[in-house]
């Protein structure tokens, strides 16, 4: 008898679960990582004049799970996306009466434009993050490491601005 209402459960369970797993995809929900590029992105050339950096290679990875073949060679693209600029930094906000920083701004600026079949799709657009943070002399390691953090995920969060500028192409 317990056994029976034991497995009545767990079908219950396993019931209740796909149920709930199948709403988000009844309303149109898409996960943030799936993004759905125009078929004229299919095959993109990115031009950058610097492919090292944060939000160049978060990008590029973005492309490519959301399914477009990032490709090296121009010729074979059928869109090229230009990255105009790609500037991050830090700046100091406050100081002490000593003259010491306590407060800097991490910031990071891109400047981006879509070209698809040699005509500009996208104009040129720019788009600028900035958070600060506190400055403590005494744990020097631990703040650069903390602007470090902060340059990668205010570069996630141009890549996800951007994605969604260009899924919203048709």
């Amino acid at each position: 008898m317990r056994s029976s209402r034991l497995s009545k459960r767990r079908l219950f369970a396993a019931a209740a679960m796909v149920a709930v797993s199948l709403l988000p995809a009844a309303c149109g929900f898409h996960l943030a990582g799936n993004a759905r590029y125009p078929p004229s992105m299919a095959v993109t050339y990115i031009d950058a004049g610097d492919r090292y950096t944060p939000f160049y290679r978060k990008l590029k990875d973005s492309l490519r799970q959301g399914g477009v073949r990032v490709t090296a060679v121009p010729t074979e693209a059928s869109a090229v996306l230009r990255i105009h600029q790609d500037q991050s930094g830090e700046r100091v906000l406050s100081v002490t009466a000593r003259n010491t920083p306590v407060e800097f701004d991490v910031y990071y600026i891109v400047r981006y434009s879509l070209e698809i079949g040699g005509s500009e799709a996208l104009p040129s657009q720019q788009l600028a993050l900035n958070r600060d943070y506190t400055y403590d002399e005494t744990l020097v390691l631990g703040k650069a490491a903390e602007s470090d953090v902060i340059r990668q995920a205010l570069a996630d969060d141009l890549v996800g601005l951007v994605n969604r500028r260009l899924t919203s192409l048709e």
